[in-house]
């Protein structure tokens, strides 16, 4: 050691002719990656730096020393070439560890380094989470040119490239050695955290179209959704990097999602509208009726019209029920002399209602029950002369026509009266059933219509789900990971073809820049 170091300067490069370079020889072995800063664009990875040169200054004989033909010296006591990593994100301070240098007796110098690098790494986030990373590391001579130091990789069967730059500054040439790595993202924890949620959230969307509109809650479901998906996109904004030259595919997904969900919040608004429509808004279109309800019921002239004669059914039923016992007439005659006579007529009148008012045909029903009536009231006023003059005559002789002329005039003037009566309170009746009828029917179709534009927008809204998470999370992560896929030193070197890329007489590719 004695015999090497005397009279050595470490501050000399290790050549006897000061025109020759410094032939320095590097490689790399990737150990570990601890972490990879999205957000910071930031790579640590743990390496072995390995470089090779050779000492002049440092030959023996071997056999003037016992055959020693290799020795291990400190690096601090031998010059080393100033290699620095260009692209470095933490501080240039020294912090490599002290291993010692192997020398053999021929003054090759073999120096590996262990170390933790913090480099800079341009992310594309533009396919997160199925996103490829390409990193480099570049290194080179911090002060010497080409002629001084030339660098040149030690290994030609990984992903380097060395570069030779000219700079307009200095006529000489400042070479470099670049190593590529590339990662893929494991899509596992990301399937997990990121995408199944924003699926499942896409699927709850399409519940607001299935919830009844009475039930309260489809706007309240819609914008909960809504929210849910903005705490999402907020989470994942918060790993990666704050640039403007791309946007990651998961948030184009979110976003497309958010706007279709707030589509959805607002046509729920418009279906909600339809369904509560009542009588005081205009009835549904004939165009309309036609378009959306004829083949919900059949055909176009009973369009809209089911709810509403099933409403008008249990009317009637209820209007022909309350008519048989009486109230109804009571209620709209009064206590009237007529209203006692009118049971007989009230009973023909309610079976004849209930059954002529489901279609419709409310006069004939009362002309029926008159007819039916009248029949009775005749047998009434008829027999009860009888009875009475087989009284009289077993009472008195003769009888008196006259009285009992008289007495037949009056029973029919009362019975015209009673029978007028009725019939107006029936009309008044039947004039409230059809215009029961008619806000029925008007707020059935409404409500029909509502519930056509709910099932339509369900599936517009399913279809449109199922078309953005294909193509967005499946079909354009396919198509950008099989290039990268594929890519392996021939891309590289067919890369470096392209931009001027040499080979030197050691085997290793260089472009010139």
């Amino acid at each position: 050691m004695n015999y090497l170091l005397h009279g050595y300067e470490l501050s000399v490069r290790p050549v006897f002719n000061s025109s020759k370079p410094v032939t320095t020889l590097m490689g790399i072995t990737l150990t570990q990656i601890f972490d990879m800063d999205e957000k910071n664009q930031v790579l640590v990875s743990n390496v072995w730096l390995d470089q090779q040169w050779k000492d002049e200054f440092l030959t023996w004989d071997p056999e003037e020393f016992s055959n020693q033909a290799k020795i291990r010296l400190p690096s601090s006591k031998i010059w080393k070439p100033d290699l620095v990593l260009y692209n470095n994100a933490a501080d240039f301070a020294d912090s490599l560890m002290p291993a010692l240098a192997m020398i053999d007796s021929n003054g090759i110098v073999f120096w590996p380094i262990p170390t933790k690098l913090r480099s800079s790494c341009k992310v594309d986030v533009t396919y997160f989470p199925f996103d490829e990373q390409v990193c480099n590391l570049k290194f080179g001579s911090w002060t010497y040119d080409g002629y001084q130091v030339d660098l040149h990789l030690l290994k030609s069967d990984v992903d380097t490239i060395r570069n030779v730059v000219r700079y307009p500054c200095c006529p000489e040439p400042y070479p470099d050695v670049t190593f590529y790595l590339f990662l893929r993202r494991r899509l596992l924890y990301y399937m997990y955290h990121v995408i199944y949620p924003c699926i499942m959230m896409s699927t709850l969307t399409l519940l607001v179209f299935c919830l009844p509109p009475d039930s309260g809650e489809k706007i309240a479901l819609g914008i909960t959704v809504l929210l849910a998906f903005s705490v999402l996109m907020l989470s994942i904004a918060d790993r990666l990097p704050e640039t403007s030259e791309s946007v990651p595919l998961i948030s184009i997904y979110l976003t497309v999602v958010m706007s279709m969900t707030s589509v959805s919040v607002i046509m729920t608004v418009f279906v909600l509208n339809l369904h509560h429509r009542g009588p005081s808004r205009s009835p549904v279109p004939n165009w309309l009726r036609r378009l959306l309800l004829q083949q919900r019921f059949g055909s176009d002239e009973d369009c809209g019209m089911g709810a509403g004669r099933r409403a008008a059914a249990s009317t009637s039923t209820t209007t022909a029920t309350s008519l048989e016992t009486g109230a109804g007439v009571r209620a709209a005659c009064g206590n009237g002399p007529g209203c006692a006579r009118a049971t007989s007529f009230i009973k023909n009148l309610g079976l004849k209602l209930t059954i002529d008012s489901l279609a419709g045909d409310f006069a004939a029903a009362v002309e029926d029950a008159e007819d039916d009536n009248n029949d009775e009231d005749v047998e009434a006023s008829t027999a009860a002369p009888l009875r009475a003059a087989a009284l009289n005559q077993r009472s008195r002789q003769p009888s008196n026509r006259y009285f009992q002329h008289q007495h037949n005039q009056n029973l029919q003037n009362q019975r015209a009266e009673v029978n007028g009566d009725i019939l107006e309170a029936l009309r008044k009746i039947i004039d409230k059933h059809d215009a029961d009828d008619s806000e029925s029917r008007v707020i059935a179709e409404w409500r029909a219509v509502a519930q056509f534009v709910d099932k339509l927008l369900f599936w517009v809204y399913l279809l449109c789900t199922s078309a953005s998470t294909i193509i967005i999370l499946v079909i354009a992560p396919v198509y950008r990971i099989i290039p990268h896929s594929q890519m392996d030193l021939h891309s590289m070197n067919l890369l470096a073809n392209s931009t001027g890329l040499l080979r030197d007489d050691h085997g290793n590719q260089s472009v010139v820049v």
